[in-house]
């Protein structure tokens, strides 16, 4: 199998399963117990939080564990919206590109009572900056811009929107799923105020992740036992969180190779592909993305139709979002963009993982070639 839809999901690690095993089995203890296991594995946490605040250049108190990216966001807006009062509305201001966990929070906080603006995108998938500037209002509690696209890997000038937001004392929130493990993330040289991560887009665990919050200035999201500092209470996923600690560690010390590697390939790749498949375009900047990003536009062809002949060739890539893909219809991400339903529909996506060799890289190239060549030939 050629796995090449790493932006969905990684497989785990075998450092991480290690990891996670002994803290399954072994070390299984609940954290708020007060004997020795429950001890161990409450210092242990704490040093998971500690390890993971230092990859991202944060306080370790300013680091909350979650189920992910998805809750992570929700979170961040859930907030904001509680922080509206009845003489003051809650404004939102979000990007037309956002990840479903943002875009479909705000449908359901507007039928709450909250505004919720969009900023538009150029054609290359960047946000406009002059757009965003225009719709901040005297109400707007949270400005939210994702670091990296996860559909089509641009990225966004976060750290603008941040000096932007700060004339206006607006905080700003990052989904930074995408970005995290690929790009260098920094909060302090950004200058969010909040940060999602999600463990099992690094090679860790699916249902764990984090949410950095500034000076841990969030509201409570889940009540209970009182865990997370009262703020998101629940036993804690200790496997999980230490899963995504070793993730993070490896991450980081990959970083550099990885992002050498994958530009090599992905450079390859897509100069094969748009030089020798005629009707075929990259979605996306062709520089401003992250070095495993992929994704083209092969017009007279269903993008879903191509990922299932490619699947049957040994190949697996996406139609788009995996969080996307339970909607139906195009992909919001390529309709902000321009592209109109029928090249929407007719995209995948593909994203790098472990190194490939040129050989795996040829055999992409062919089958994607041949299957399009094929799908041109049945619409006929």
């Amino acid at each position: 199998m050629l796995y090449l839809d790493n932006a969905a999901t990684t497989p785990l690690l075998p450092e991480v399963r290690k990891v996670m095993m002994n803290y399954m089995v072994d070390n299984f203890g609940n954290p708020s117990s007060i004997y020795k296991i429950g001890r161990m594995n409450k210092i242990a946490v704490e040093e998971a939080r500690k390890s993971i605040a230092e990859t991202i250049g944060a306080c370790t108190d300013d680091i909350f564990f979650t189920s992910g990216g998805t809750e992570s966001d929700n979170w961040v807006l859930e907030s904001a919206a509680e922080s509206a009062t009845e003489s003051d509305s809650a404004h939102i201001i979000v990007s037309a590109i956002e990840h479903p966990a943002v875009i479909n929070k705000c449908i359901q906080l507007k039928k709450r009572g909250c505004d919720v603006d969009y900023i538009k995108t150029d054609k290359n998938g960047i946000i406009n900056t002059e757009d965003l500037i225009s719709k901040i209002r005297d109400d707007t509690k949270l400005i939210s811009v994702m670091l990296v696209n996860n559909e089509i890997g641009t990225i966004q000038p976060v750290k603008n929107v941040c000096n932007i937001a700060a004339e206006y004392a607006i905080p700003v929130h990052t989904d930074a799923v995408a970005a995290y493990g690929h790009i260098p993330v920094n909060v302090k040289e950004l200058g969010v105020d909040y940060l999602s991560v999600s463990a099992h887009k690094i090679g860790g665990a699916k249902g764990t992740g984090f949410l950095y919050a500034k000076a841990a200035n969030i509201n409570p999201y889940i009540c209970g036992g009182g865990q997370e500092k009262g703020k998101r209470s629940g036993t804690e996923n200790v496997a999980g969180i230490m899963g995504l600690a070793k993730a993070a560690e490896i991450a980081q010390e990959k970083l550099d190779s990885r992002i050498e590697e994958e530009n090599i390939t992905k450079n390859y790749i897509t100069n094969r592909i748009l030089r020798e498949i005629k009707g075929s375009s990259l979605n996306g900047d062709y520089k401003k993305r992250i070095s495993g990003n992929m994704n083209f536009a092969f017009t007279g062809i269903n993008g879903g139709e191509l990922v299932i002949m490619l699947d049957k060739n040994g190949i697996c890539v996406s139609a788009g979002s995996a969080c996307h893909g339970n909607s139906g219809g195009p992909s919001h991400v390529l309709k902000a963009i321009g592209l109109d339903d029928e090249a929407a529909q007719s995209s995948i996506r593909l994203t790098l993982g472990r190194g490939l060799t040129k050989k795996e890289c040829d055999y992409c190239v062919e089958c994607i070639k041949r299957a399009v060549q094929g799908l041109r030939s049945n619409a006929v």
